[in-house]
């Protein structure tokens, strides 16, 4: 069991797809959720960042993407206070390897995992592949996480490989965009059809869980599985700018 003093409090985001749609536009979010991070410091027993925190991120073995220093060295500082601070590899940041947690102590995860809190039952996972379908995604998950496929990108050029890479996943998000537009249920039809059917395997297999908690879909949702469990999709940082809090006896998810 994880241990966190019984007057902090647990905080989760996911999202944030910093990068996107241009430098200057980033930037603004990118300091509106560094104000965010000074504010839940207060009284933050652990954060968890549960993925997409960078719309691209490559690490060569002396490169990282140009730009992100405030919100790095903010991230620095706060682990820096003895603040866990924990990042969950989404789909767009799958490629970080060790550059965050040598040197800014933030912890990796590269699965979902089963947590703890104040005595509480969680299952934690940024939530890209799982679920039934999705199956062209899936396997181009297990491409990117091919290591020789890794090692090839590496001889890339970092303003080729960089910029190519930012300019495919801005397509893919102005294709998302207008399918969000068209179909304003698409995305809680997918939470239904793919991420439920998960959480209630992970219930089946876990009956002690109480709280099942994803980033990825972008829609913040939080709604009651059984008697017991709440599955709680946390929303973005693009649009909706929702992050969730545990206090021991809650779950609540909130507005910025």
């Amino acid at each position: 069991m994880d241990i966190v003093p019984l007057d902090k409090k647990i905080y989760f985001a996911s999202d944030f797809h910093f990068g996107i749609p241009d430098r200057a536009t980033s930037l603004v979010r990118e300091q509106k959720f560094i104000a965010w991070l000074e504010m839940v410091r207060a009284d933050a027993g652990e954060i968890f960042l549960m993925g997409d925190l960078f719309d691209f991120w490559f690490e060569y073995k002396t490169v990282i993407p140009r730009g992100y220093v405030r919100l790095l060295g903010k991230l620095a500082d706060i682990t820096d206070a003895g603040i866990p601070v924990h990042l969950f590899r989404g789909n767009h940041d799958m490629w970080a390897f060790d550059y965050l947690a040598s040197e800014l102590n933030i912890h990796l995860h590269r699965a979902p995992e089963f947590r703890d809190f104040f005595g509480k039952h969680f299952y934690l996972a940024h939530g890209d592949g799982l679920g039934p379908g999705d199956h062209g995604y899936k396997f181009i998950k297990k491409v990117f996480a091919n290591h020789l496929n890794q090692w090839l990108f590496r001889w890339v050029h970092p303003d080729i490989g960089i910029t190519m890479a930012l300019f495919w996943a801005r397509k893919s998000r102005h294709i998302a965009s207008e399918k969000k537009k068209n179909d304003e249920g698409l995305t809680l039809k997918l939470i239904q059809n793919r991420i439920t059917v998960h959480s209630r395997e992970i219930l089946r297999l876990h009956p002690e869980t109480e709280y099942l908690v994803y980033g990825h879909y972008h829609y913040p949702n939080n709604e009651k599985l059984t008697d017991k469990a709440y599955q709680i999709v946390l929303g973005d940082w693009l649009t909706h700018f929702t992050y969730g809090v545990f206090d021991g006896r809650k779950f609540e998810l909130k507005k910025y």
